[in-house]
């Protein structure tokens, strides 16, 4: 790691530890961050630090923010939305965007003035992008925006919404294009905040268009018909943040195990010393290290625009299942004080499920893998 970034991760660790993890236990009863958060965030430089300077950012790259979202993890600070709103929805923007809408909407990005959300999901769809029925249809110099979103992550609290929208009614992929909808705009109405088995304080809702008028400037993209291409390229990179967020989360289970393990005692001496203790550590520990491998050599990849459709799947696939398997065992090892809320490993293990499923789902992931085969 250069100078840069590990001055980024000193400033992320102190924002996260000080401003983020202590009010965890608030933000999950409330199901939502504090906003006035984000503006913190924004001031002291840690949204958008890979969006150019030109458009407010801190003109990095994936590292910067991929460093951001690792110190979140290793703090047990996961409610805040930023590696969404900076590292995903902001490079939508930032690749697509007429350079209207970037000066427009970026340096609010990168203040926290705008909190951002990208609307992919349906009541009736998941993976399969194909199916979205929310539409966008055309009337003089707007769209008139009709459908429903759910899982919509930062959806409470978002102000700018890029949505799937189907602007052609003859289906397939050219009938996707993303348009940025303003969330103080006539007919958009946010539905109940979900209630999850993990993640309580990351808000998650509903989100409805009932004959929203955007107008067609906030079409995303030089034409329309582009949106699936421009999710099919993005995908990856959403992709790669949660093998970051796998790899910080085995991380973090097996410094806390072993921090508990060798000051628990049973039949006399510390749980750690017991060959099963041990064994099992060193099973996840391994994982950890090969996790970090795998990970590292996608991101080197990734920043020098060499990472493929298939490896980043494989990544996302692997390292969530291993994140799943070593918060198993590693709860396993606290017995029972394992299943309390009050503790760190109760919320990993919780929070981990999620990362099988959102950002296409493991069973899609190999299903990309085995048409590269």
């Amino acid at each position: 790691m250069d100078p840069d970034l590990d001055a980024l991760s000193e400033l992320a660790r102190a924002f996260f530890e000080k401003e983020c993890a202590p009010n965890e236990e608030r933000w999950c009863a409330q199901q939502h961050v504090d906003r006035d958060v984000w503006a913190t965030a924004g001031e002291i430089g840690l949204l958008c630090a890979g969006i150019p300077e030109e458009y407010g950012g801190g003109g990095g790259d994936f590292r910067h923010d991929a460093v951001i979202a690792l110190e979140q993890i290793r703090a047990l600070a996961p409610s805040f939305g930023g590696m969404l709103h900076s590292g995903i929805v902001a490079h939508y923007l930032a690749s697509y965007g007429t350079d209207e809408q970037k000066k427009t909407w970026l340096p609010k990005f990168a203040t926290g003035e705008i909190i951002s959300a990208i609307a992919m999901t349906e009541p009736g769809t998941g993976s399969d992008l194909q199916a979205i029925r929310t539409t966008a249809v055309k009337d003089g110099d707007e769209y008139v925006i009709n459908g429903a979103k759910t899982f919509i992550s930062n959806g409470y609290l978002a102000d700018l919404v890029l949505t799937v929208c189907k602007t052609d009614a003859e289906g397939g992929p050219g009938a996707f294009s993303l348009i940025a909808v303003e969330t103080n705009r006539d007919g958009f109405r946010r539905g109940r905040n979900l209630d999850k088995i993990g993640q309580h304080g990351q808000d998650t809702c509903e989100l409805f268009f009932d004959d929203v008028r955007v107008p067609r400037s906030n079409l995303v993209g030089e034409a329309e018909g582009l949106g699936f291409l421009q999710l099919m390229q993005q995908l990856p990179q959403e992709r790669l943040f949660l093998g970051i967020a796998a790899v910080g989360a085995m991380e973090k289970s097996v410094e806390l195990t072993l921090e508990y393990t060798k000051e628990r005692t049973a039949f006399g001496r510390p749980i750690f010393k017991f060959q099963n203790t041990k064994f099992a550590l060193a099973e996840c520990d391994t994982l950890v290290t090969v996790g970090w491998s795998f990970l590292d050599d996608c991101i080197e990849k990734h920043v020098a625009g060499e990472l493929d459709v298939p490896t980043v799947a494989k990544a996302k696939w692997w390292l969530t299942e291993q994140q799943n398997i070593v918060a198993d065992r590693c709860l396993q090892l606290f017995g029972g004080y394992g299943y309390m809320q009050e503790y760190p490993i109760a919320r990993i293990f919780a929070d981990s499920r999620i990362q099988k499923v959102y950002g296409g789902t493991n069973e899609i992931m190999k299903e990309i893998i085995a048409r590269s085969l």
